[in-house]
């Protein structure tokens, strides 16, 4: 791949949370990326990336905001002329495919863009976060702007909370027996359908009371953990955590994985929790002692995200 290159990203932490106002931590991930190319012979993929980077044009040129202007004029005869995004990212896997295609667009499209080389002010990271929230509501309805903002900066990014964004240090990677790493459900998740799932159950006062108590607490216990090296900690959170999605949030987890959720938490062979808004895609999974966790899951396809 050629030009600028967007890489995924993985919400570690934070996940239905942050649309609620609570912390979140997201990394870079590196092992996906997608980068923009030309060809004159459209088929298969890049022809309908072609048709969906024409309906998005159709979405910027309509924006009203003054948050941004884009070149419009390059977009439009760049898509007539065979633009395609060429991405490795999975589509509806909770990694951030749409994330780094805004991302990919701002960077090359926008006047006056905010680069990464400029001292990114908290001021300036909120506008660029606003401006990704407006674009990606083209794919998914509702957008927080975080995928595209961690994509383009490709930095850890410390959600603190809605109005209050940070670049994170997190701890480098050790050569440990722990690891976070990702559980393939080998299907696809749709955002839009669990988020309006989550939205009528927030409608709920004891489910409310849940994420702004309990929900909240444990997520914000794990970010401190994690971004402080605290893993002995970090790993009784995880575990809280992960029961409480498992009680809460059980719509959002693929059925087949009920069983193997439960028995991550009754052998603490693994932790398992949503990456993403769920219904499919990847699962994210914390465990102590990676080759144990590679056992207990051996029927799986298992990817490793973070060495502890």
């Amino acid at each position: 791949m050629k030009g600028p290159l967007f890489y995924a990203k993985i919400l570690l932490f934070g996940e239905y949370g942050i649309i609620k106002d609570s912390k979140g931590l997201a990394i870079p991930f590196n092992a996906y990326r997608g980068a923009l190319k030309t060809s004159s012979e459209l088929s298969g993929t890049p022809k309908v990336s072609n048709e969906n980077l024409q309906r998005f044009f159709q979405h910027l040129s309509t924006l009203d905001t003054t948050l941004v202007s884009f070149n419009l004029n390059e977009l439009e005869r760049d898509v007539n002329n065979g633009m395609y995004f060429d991405s490795s990212i999975p589509q509806g896997y909770g990694v951030g495919s749409s994330g780094a295609l805004v991302a990919s667009i701002y960077d090359k499209y926008a006047n006056d863009k905010i680069t990464v080389l400029e001292n990114l002010t908290r001021e300036k990271l909120l506008k660029l976060k606003e401006i990704f929230s407006l674009m990606e509501s083209f794919f998914h309805g509702k957008s927080s702007g975080l995928d595209p903002l961690n994509s383009y900066l490709s930095l850890p990014i410390l959600i603190n909370s809605k109005d209050n964004v940070e670049p994170a240090g997190i701890p480098s990677q050790k050569e440990g027996k722990g690891a976070v790493f990702l559980l393939d459900s080998e299907q696809i998740g749709e955002t839009e359908p669990m988020v309006n799932i989550f939205m009528n159950k927030m409608k709920n006062e004891g489910f409310r009371k849940m994420i702004s108590e309990e929900f909240a607490t444990t997520t914000d216990a794990c970010i401190d953990d994690f971004l402080h090296g605290n893993v002995k900690s970090l790993f009784g959170n995880v575990k809280s955590l992960s029961k409480l999605v498992l009680k809460n949030f059980k719509p959002m987890i693929p059925d087949a994985f009920h069983k193997v959720w439960e028995n991550g938490i009754k052998t603490n062979d693994y932790y398992l929790k949503l990456c993403g808004s769920g219904g499919g895609g990847y699962i994210l999974g914390f465990t102590e002692d990676y080759e144990k966790a590679q056992k207990s899951l051996e029927n799986y396809k298992l990817e490793l995200v973070y060495r502890f």
